[in-house]
């Protein structure tokens, strides 16, 4: 892939770092088409804190088959919610922020629906969205990039918050949301939603694998030539 002239030396890394890990792991799709509705996608979200994403998939759909509807989900009994979201880390804590989710919708909108926020800016989306009990900006952002709204906004988890912090590419202390406001401006112009998606997905695989929170294995890293932490500790 060929760089652009004067381009700022932080987004020639993110080439860089999508070059390697897509010849390390692959291209990583997502395998789930039910990602495509913005619904399933919050409510895989609200649940979803602490859990292997396959388990909170099959939540989601779960739900969905037991229920028959979002907004009989959001006028189910907490206790009911919670027997569904047993596989969960937290399924209390998941049943009660999700009932409170889609009620806080449908009092805004009469049903369970997000279609109005294609006609926002993202960033106007993003914000509506984070005023729903539950969500935050990794939510959020994973709503407005990988449903149909597909938007050029960048998934950020811990897994990935940490290794673009070991890089150096944002602020050591840096939370979700300034990881994300310190990532975006220098995303590749190029990239469109989904291959901004496969960055995310293939740094959380770096961050599964090889760049774990308490442990680094630089040696064997792909991405070690572009991260700050690589270079000095290991």
């Amino acid at each position: 892939m060929q760089l652009a002239l004067g381009s700022d030396p932080r987004t020639d890394s993110l080439r860089r770092t999508q070059m390697v890990l897509i010849e390390r792991f692959g291209r990583i799709e997502r395998q789930h088409a039910k990602r495509y509705d913005p619904v399933w996608t919050l409510v895989q979200g609200v649940i979803g804190a602490r859990s292997r994403t396959e388990i909170s998939d099959a939540a989601t759909d779960r739900l969905l088959a037991r229920f028959g509807s979002w907004e009989q989900v959001a006028e189910a009994p907490v206790a009911e919610l919670t027997a569904e979201l047993a596989t969960q880390t937290f399924p209390e804590q998941s049943a009660t922020r999700l009932k409170a989710c889609l009620q806080s919708i449908m009092a805004e909108r009469g049903e369970v629906d997000l279609r109005h926020l294609s006609n926002l800016p993202t960033i106007a989306a993003m914000l509506w969205l984070e005023t729903l009990p539950g969500v935050a900006r990794k939510i959020s952002a994973g709503i407005m990039n990988t449903s149909h709204f597909a938007r050029r906004v960048v998934v950020i988890d811990s897994h990935h918050r940490r290794i673009v912090q070991r890089m150096g590419l944002v602020p050591p202390k840096a939370d979700t949301a300034r990881a994300y406001d310190a990532l975006m401006p220098i995303m590749p112009d190029e990239w469109d939603a989904p291959e901004i998606d496969q960055h995310h997905l293939l740094m959380k695989k770096l961050g599964q694998t090889l760049c774990r929170p308490s442990s680094m294995a630089c040696a064997e890293c792909p991405v070690r030539a572009d991260c700050q932490t690589g270079a000095q500790e290991c």
